[in-house]
């Protein structure tokens, strides 16, 4: 905080009478200036709008292995395609849940075809590939495994991608991520997870370390609520501690102007 008074730039021409000396005269006028006008600061206060905020840490589980996030690789691209986001951590991520929600980013529509490819580490097939319908706008989107009869099995790594295809001339953008279903011991009494949805539930599945929850979970809040900046900054947050800074800025800049 830069804070000036009044008296800040001085210019004085002066001769003195009483044998002070020009410098001495200077000095002694500063010093009264001064302590007529010295400036109260105080502390700036607080937003109480954001102090008031929950805070979101994410913890890594111990079993995690590095590099796991495949985010908007183009094959064949000119350079005119759109950003696509994973909303994972650069690590398998866990859920408690049989049917996670899977959520991820663009930057912009495409016309494109828009495939999603669920694989298991014990099969060389896939075993859900198919078209999800392409989104007409920018955002973060979700993919519910539940309607599309998909179910996980517990300590089973499964990768997920979402692609977008473009004909002619050939070009794929690949993006996705590495999920894991913990047993349900595990989830509840030593990874301590959460199995309801709420912004508390949120805050402590990411400290549990498990990352699909809470990320689900927030999606849907804002969902429900898309002008909440509480939470759209508890989102910015979490995307942030994960790397993907992009991802947070735009969600800061999406929420309505009504809500800021």
């Amino acid at each position: 905080m830069r804070c000036a008074s009044r008296h800040s730039a001085v210019s004085l021409t002066v001769t003195s009478p009483f044998g002070l000396g020009r410098q001495g005269l200077i000095g002694l006028i500063l010093l009264t200036l001064m302590a007529q006008a010295v400036p109260v600061f105080s502390a700036p206060s607080a937003d109480s709008s954001q102090s008031n905020e929950p805070r979101i840490l994410y913890i890594p589980p111990k079993k995690f292995m590095p590099r796991a996030r495949l985010g908007g690789t183009v094959r064949g691209s000119d350079g005119l395609e759109p950003i696509v986001q994973p909303l994972v951590p650069d690590h398998v991520g866990f859920t408690s849940q049989e049917t996670p929600v899977l959520n991820w980013y663009l930057s912009k529509p495409t016309p494109h075809e828009v495939r999603f490819t669920l694989i298991d580490d014990k099969s060389v097939k896939p075993i859900f590939e198919a078209p999800i319908p392409a989104p007409k706008e920018a955002g973060i989107f979700s993919i519910r495994t539940r309607d599309l009869d998909l179910t996980l099995q517990p300590g089973v790594q499964y990768r997920w991608y979402v692609s977008i295809v473009q004909p002619a001339p050939f070009s794929e953008i690949v993006t996705g991520g590495i999920i894991e279903r913990c047993e349900l011991s595990d989830c509840l009494i030593v990874m301590d997870a959460r199995m309801t949805c709420s912004v508390q539930s949120v805050t402590e599945n990411a400290r549990a370390g498990m990352w699909y929850d809470a990320m689900g979970c927030l999606c849907a809040l804002i969902d429900a609520d898309p002008e909440n900046v509480s939470l759209r900054r508890l989102r910015a947050s979490l995307l942030s501690q994960v790397g993907l800074h992009l991802v947070a800025e735009w969600d800061l800049r999406a929420v309505p102007a009504a809500g800021r």
